[in-house]
């Protein structure tokens, strides 16, 4: 059985959370202050623009981007569950935007996809409000049941339960997989719960002007108790007193049994530090991901897809060279589904294996990445080998990536991750040196330049070589600059004797 632990980590300018499985982390969530998760806040939002070429309109819900409303976000998605009662299986027909909303409506919407770079928020008209055991469905009226929960002879309990309390509320229900073994009268506290909540917020809804906020999602601590602590938990660790007596009330209403198994780790700021956790989110944003067999993994993210690559590494193996490439795939199987929980990756996944010859050796890595996926509580779908080779996968986006959250684009290599390299920026040197020679803009120059260049420069600046052109009775003067930036440079004319002084006292002349 995996041992689990939640580490909680809270400070005046983040919250940070980390589900350990078997000492290792397994998922990481961080939200900043002032920047807290917006998926599945509900507004009341004012439609701006209806495309009917895209299928989609855009709504104002006071966020600096207006969101984004796809015609099948009109419908609920239903994907991840099975359901039973007064309404089938959707159609795959989707209506048109036009028939759905007009220019100048008022319209409830809920976050679906938090705005990424340019993209606003991605919204729904299908209202939906996460309890514990279930996420109520105010506008349908039939009960599903998470596929998470296998058991047929359980799934069918489950949905008569709940069945039998949302006839009370004439409300739809997703039963949650944290539900397994819960009660209808579970249910029943959950159903109550969360219909009062609605309610409010319709309230408010009838009162107040779009665009408005009408419900905010809970901050990370709360929805970390409500999503993750369930009992094969074996502690959750927080090092704030507030949050700790508040976790403890909370657990003490869903399960009394979990409450003696918050822990309080007072007067220590930083709790990741202390448990050795830094270095599990740095090695979540590293390029590089090794093995324990001495394997690696090579991590790309771009705008269209990510790439994972697999190599041997340092492992050696067996005397068989296809065993020794087929473990290192399956440990780089286990390795990836770990690696997309913990950095939260979404879209389109490409793996590229190391090459098998053997079906029967590729069906044994696919099993164990679909085994390793299963462990994840976002949907991913493996679509098997293609002719050259790769790996196709999916997996559900709900959320910004760690590496959005903790990282921004170089402003230097506007996100490629290259830099020009020494020998091209002494080139470009090179020609602009020139055309300023032969503008006769002056005899001498002033070259400011990274150190690197700077030593490049020197090295090639022999007679013979000669990379940097003279001016006639003229002098150039080479200036290493401390941590300039290696694409950076400026070539200056000395147009007076006292400006050719200054310079001899911090660079190298080069000329006669």
């Amino acid at each position: 059985m995996t041992d689990k632990e939640i580490i909680v980590d809270i400070n005046p300018y983040q919250t940070r959370v980390v589900l350990l499985e078997d000492g290792e982390p397994s998922e990481i969530y961080i939200e900043h202050r002032g920047r807290e998760r917006l998926v599945g806040n509900i507004y009341k939002g004012r439609v701006k623009n209806v495309l009917p070429g895209m299928q989609a309109a855009f709504v104002d819900i006071g966020l600096e981007k207006n969101a984004f409303l796809y015609a099948g976000d009109a419908q609920n998605d239903k994907q991840d569950f099975e359901f039973n009662g007064k309404q089938t299986q959707p159609s795959n027909v989707v209506p048109n935007i036009k028939d759905i909303v007009k220019v100048g409506q008022e319209i409830m919407v809920q976050i679906v996809k938090e705005p990424i770079g340019t993209k606003g928020a991605r919204v729904t008209t299908n209202i939906t409000l996460p309890g514990r055991t279930l996420v109520l469905m105010p506008s349908v009226d039939y009960i599903g049941v998470s596929r998470r929960i296998e058991d047929e002879a359980e799934r069918t309990r489950l949905k008569e339960a709940a069945e039998e309390v949302a006839a009370e509320f004439n409300m739809g229900a997703i039963v949650r997989t944290a539900a397994e073994g819960k009660s209808a009268a579970e249910f029943k506290a959950d159903f109550t719960f969360l219909s009062r909540l609605w309610g409010r917020i319709k309230q408010k809804s009838d009162l107040v002007p779009a665009p408005r906020l009408l419900h905010a999602e809970e901050p990370l601590v709360f929805r970390t108790i409500r999503d993750l602590f369930t009992p094969d938990i074996r502690r959750l660790a927080i090092n704030d007193k507030e949050f700790y007596e508040r976790v403890q009330l909370i657990a003490n209403i869903i399960s009394p049994s979990l409450k003696n198994r918050v822990e309080l780790y007072e007067d220590i700021p930083d709790l990741f530090d202390q448990l050795g956790l830094e270095n599990a989110i740095d090695r979540a944003l590293s390029h590089k991901v090794w093995m324990k067999n001495g394997g690696y993994i090579i991590i790309d993210q771009t705008e269209a897809l990510t790439t994972i690559d697999v190599n041997t590494g340092k492992y050696v193996g067996t005397d068989n060279l296809q065993e020794t490439i087929t473990q290192t795939n399956c440990e780089a199987a286990r390795e990836i589904a770990r690696q997309l929980r913990l950095r939260d990756i979404s879209g389109i996944i490409v793996v590229d294996f190391i090459d098998m010859d053997e079906i029967a050796d590729k069906e044994r890595v696919l099993a164990t990445l679909r085994e390793e996926l299963a462990k994840d509580r976002t949907k991913s779908n493996v679509l098997g080998i293609t002719q050259l080779g790769l790996v196709e996968m999916t997996r559900k986006k709900t959320r910004q990536c760690i590496s959005h959250t903790l990282q921004s684009p170089c402003p230097y290599c506007g996100g490629a991750g290259k830099v020009l390299s020494v020998e091209t920026v002494v080139l470009k040197v090179r020609r602009q040196l020139m055309r300023l020679i032969a503008r006769n803009e002056a005899k001498s120059f002033l070259i400011k330049v990274n150190e690197d260049v700077a030593r490049s420069i020197d090295e090639n600046s022999s007679e013979q070589l000669g990379i940097l052109p003279i001016p006639p009775n003229g002098a150039v003067y080479v200036e290493a600059v401390p941590n300039m930036h290696v694409e950076r440079f400026s070539v200056l004319p000395l147009l007076t004797a006292e400006e050719e002084e200054k310079a001899k006292l911090t660079a190298k002349r080069y000329g006669v």
